[in-house]
């Protein structure tokens, strides 16, 4: 067998930002869409694109997890693939992708992990510029929504034309001396490598964008993607056949010392004293949305439902489950049935446990809840009257 050429194109993936916005428990790239990490739908299309060289640049210390991600997708083309450590910032993680580039490489495209759901169509078209001798190429959409130029204020300054607009998307493609070129000479920050390479006196074009190349920055980004990926995808199958039940566990805690009324199982507790927390620190509502995300495989109350939602802050388990079945709607499960378990010497839930499960159920759809109370016999912190700990377990099943 004849060997394949070297390529002379290169993809570095950048996916080393910590993911702070989306307040999903680990680095943007490592959470999950569905079963598999934003990084890994993102190399999907890397590898759909045409042969070359990839570097994947991470957050040091999460190299094992990325070749993980490489071994399930990157088939025959595995031997072109290095994943190296990035740096503070956007730039440096560029350039460290830059330092570990072949020699033969003359032509580079740089591709944000975050936009995991890039046709490979984009790519196609970056690398058709390229060829037809564009020094700098980047795809880009039309911008719909009406602008206003604001002063620091919030006042409007002014309409700007929106028509002299695009939104920039990756990957941007460019001759590889150039990018090089302007990496070493850059003497500030930029928002992407077309910026940077802009800056140092260089034209960059245009080829058309995609809407499915959105950026995954915020958990709404995030519950965007995950419908889109549930609608392309057969409902209620899987790579390995028909999709079967599935059960997930969660736990929340939260302690008293909360402003206004407690709120535990969707019930306001008069005269019991609050919990704390960013929404009304409804632990046991908590530990169901826990214990369905998990079940569904999407991820958890943090990726949804952080401190960056606003519209969650003070809000009650009625806004957290109806949101919850949303998103499992969207990924094609419906809810079986949840049994929740609190552990806590106040509230006492005897006379109020069949109007919780009637509550919590409602919120689910109609799905069965059944709750439960226990004491620890004075351990721990429950045990101290800190608190209350919650434990869920929940059955989801095709819909």
């Amino acid at each position: 067998m004849i060997p394949a050429p070297v390529p002379r194109l290169a993809v570095i993936v950048v996916a080393a930002g910590s993911g702070t916005r989306l307040n999903g428990g680990a680095p943007k790239a490592f959470v999950g869409l569905d079963k598999h990490t934003i990084l890994r739908h993102a190399l999907r299309g890397v590898f759909a694109a045409p042969r070359a060289q990839v570097v994947i640049v991470v957050p040091a210390g999460f190299e094992g997890a990325a070749l993980t991600d490489v071994r399930e997708v990157a088939g025959d083309r595995i031997d072109l693939v290095s994943v190296v450590a990035g740096g503070a910032t956007r730039q440096s993680s560029v350039a460290a992708g830059l330092a570990a580039l072949w020699a033969d490489i003359d032509t580079v495209l740089v591709h944000d992990a975050a936009r995991a759901l890039t046709p490979v169509a984009v790519f196609e078209r970056v690398v058709a510029a390229l060829d037809d001798g564009a020094l700098a190429v980047i795809p880009a959409v039309p911008v719909v929504d009406t602008i206003k130029r604001v002063d620091a204020a919030g006042a409007i300054v002014a309409a700007v034309d929106r028509s002299e607009l695009a939104a920039a998307q990756t990957p941007q493609g460019f001759r590889r001396g150039i990018l090089e070129e302007a990496s070493r000479a850059a003497d500030a920050d930029h928002t992407d490598d077309a910026a940077l390479v802009a800056a140092a006196g260089h034209p960059v074009i245009t080829v058309a964008g995609d809407a499915a190349s959105f950026k995954i920055t915020t958990g709404p980004d995030l519950d965007r993607a995950r419908a889109l990926i549930a609608e392309a995808a057969p409902r209620a199958v899987r790579h390995d056949g028909p999709a079967a039940p599935r059960v997930g566990i969660g736990t929340d805690v939260h302690a008293f010392g909360g402003d206004g009324a407690l709120w535990l199982a969707g019930l306001e507790w008069p005269g019991e004293q609050a919990l704390s927390g960013h929404s009304d620190g409804d632990a046991v509502a908590h530990a169901i949305v826990d214990a369905l995300l998990a079940a569904a495989g999407l991820g958890d109350i943090g990726t949804h439902f952080g401190t960056d939602r606003p519209e969650f802050a003070g809000a009650h388990a009625e806004a957290f489950l109806a949101h919850t079945r949303n998103l499992l709607g969207a990924a094609g499960w419906r809810i079986g049935n949840v049994s929740v378990q609190v552990q806590a010497n106040r509230p006492r839930f005897a006379g109020r446990r069949e109007e919780a499960e009637r509550v919590l159920s409602a919120a689910l759809g109609g799905a069965p809840v059944s709750v439960s109370a226990t004491t620890t016999d004075g351990l721990g912190f429950t045990g101290r009257t800190e608190g209350v700990a919650a434990f869920a377990t929940a059955l989801v099943v095709p819909a």
